[in-house]
């Protein structure tokens, strides 16, 4: 909801993973948020519920299931996607990444992969 009331499309559509890529390409500066962007207040919160759509769009894209572990210190960080073919898969440390490689770390390139096995 907060991507598209920003002028992002957030669909679940596997094209709006684009999206979250012109996000991080507007909001982020060589790793770091822009001043007075959309990542300059609570970092963390917005990096994971980034991730969480980002999981949910390839989720959705080629089935599967959420999984974590509560007693995992850094669960919000280590939540995994599980798809039908047993690919295990990362979102939001794949956002992570992307936040701070840039677009060597491109969303739509990682789901557009995913979805292609």
């Amino acid at each position: 909801m907060a991507l598209t009331q920003s002028g992002y499309r957030a669909d679940f559509t596997l094209e709006s993973l684009k999206h979250v890529d012109r996000f991080f390409e507007e909001q982020v500066s060589n790793g770091l948020p822009r001043p007075g962007g959309l990542l300059s207040q609570e970092l963390g919160a917005r990096l994971f519920a980034l991730g969480a759509y980002v999981g949910e769009v390839i989720r959705r894209q080629n089935g599967g299931e959420w999984q974590g572990n509560d007693s995992d210190p850094q669960a919000e960080i280590n939540i995994a996607v599980r798809l039908n073919d047993g690919t295990v898969l990362w979102p939001v440390q794949r956002v992570m990444k992307r936040f701070k490689n840039g677009t060597e770390d491109s969303i739509w390139a990682y789901g557009a992969t995913l979805s292609r096995q």
